[in-house]
């Protein structure tokens, strides 16, 4: 079993940036795909961006490409999303996911555990 905690989210004005945290336990993700989504309110649930553990690949959605990064760190377990140049539109309650098998994919079935989520707001 994987538990997964997120930090770091807020209200931030256009333009701003933040850095959203992952904290995963109960094993090691050494060949596990990690992923950010979010959902904002009515809508559903939408991949952002995702990185293999090991091989260190990112993919992200086209919305965010070039604004956010992901990245992780092996030895604290844990998974980051710099997020940059924030729009109102990234507006959602943003969720972290581990998936067992290690091919990067932005479908939110594909992932086997969730964190709670954590919101960011951005005001225009």
């Amino acid at each position: 079993q994987v538990q997964l905690v997120e930090s770091g989210g807020g209200l931030v004005q256009t333009g701003g940036s933040l850095i959203l945290s992952c904290a995963a336990s109960g094993r090691t993700l050494s060949s596990y795909v990690m992923g950010w989504f979010r959902q904002a309110p009515g809508k559903g649930r939408e991949f952002v961006a995702a990185i293999r553990w090991s091989a260190a690949s990112t993919y992200y959605a086209d919305s965010v490409k070039g604004r956010f990064t992901i990245s992780r760190d092996n030895a604290k377990n844990s998974v980051y999303l710099q997020m940059n140049s924030l729009k109102p539109e990234d507006t959602a309650v943003y969720y972290c996911a581990a998936r067992r098998i290690g091919v990067l994919t932005p479908l939110p079935g594909d992932y086997d555990y969730w964190g709670q989520g954590t919101q960011v707001t951005v005001s225009s």
